[in-house]
């Protein structure tokens, strides 16, 4: 593992930190919407926040995940699942709240998840595919739980929007461009695309067959 300075380390705790949290909501959010009891709210809300971090740090030989090996990010998640259970008509007065917090936490995975990667000497492609896959695989695990198809399975532009974040990260650390710098720009640029394809309903193209005609 490379050594990370200290800054940098904080950096990437508070990202992972407020991924876990907003994912946990967009996972709370999604189960007040299918209508599941308290405790399926917070299972739902702490699958969303933890299971994209396991998958990278299971990957990348970090073990145990830091989800595991920690308490912290467990109950951030189990507090963030109690607050959108408990606040959930205040948070749906946002314009799309599962999607708006879902592109929050895509951002910030997909970023920190490539920075990661990179300090466990991954070579640069894989670094940037370990954040996507920790980008994405929260949301995807929550989908699954929620009895509906994965958003990364469909012609949204979701885990592409990961993939182009990763990217920024990868390309920054090529040029020896400070790291907390280019995080937070993969991380912006994520979000801003995967709202923008929300709002501008961006899609990836997909394949006609003779069904469709």
């Amino acid at each position: 593992m490379l050594h990370t300075p200290p800054a940098s380390l904080l950096l990437l705790q508070l990202l992972n930190l407020t991924g876990i949290f907003v994912f946990a909501i967009s996972g709370a959010m999604m189960g007040v919407r299918k209508g599941f009891d308290l405790f399926g709210v917070i299972v739902l809300a702490v699958v969303t926040a933890v299971s994209g971090g396991i998958m990278r740090d299971v990957l990348i030989g970090a073990i145990p995940p830091e989800s595991i090996a920690h308490w912290h990010g467990v109950a951030l998640a189990v507090i963030a699942g109690l607050l959108g259970f408990r606040s959930h008509r205040l948070i749906e007065r946002l314009n799309h709240p599962v999607l708006f917090f879902d592109a929050a936490g895509l951002g910030v995975f997909a970023a920190s998840g490539t920075q990661k990667a990179l300090e466990f000497w991954l070579n640069p492609f894989m670094a940037a595919v370990l954040g996507m896959i920790s980008g994405v695989g929260g949301g995807m695990v929550r989908d699954i739980l929620a009895a509906q198809i994965p958003v990364v399975l469909r012609s949204e532009i979701y885990a592409s929007a990961a993939l182009i974040g990763a990217l920024i990260v990868v390309v920054g650390a090529h040029f020896g461009l400070p790291p907390i710098e280019t995080t937070l720009a993969g991380a912006g640029l994520t979000f801003f695309l995967r709202m923008m394809a929300i709002y501008r309903h961006w899609t990836l193209p997909i394949a006609h067959t003779n069904r469709d005609h």
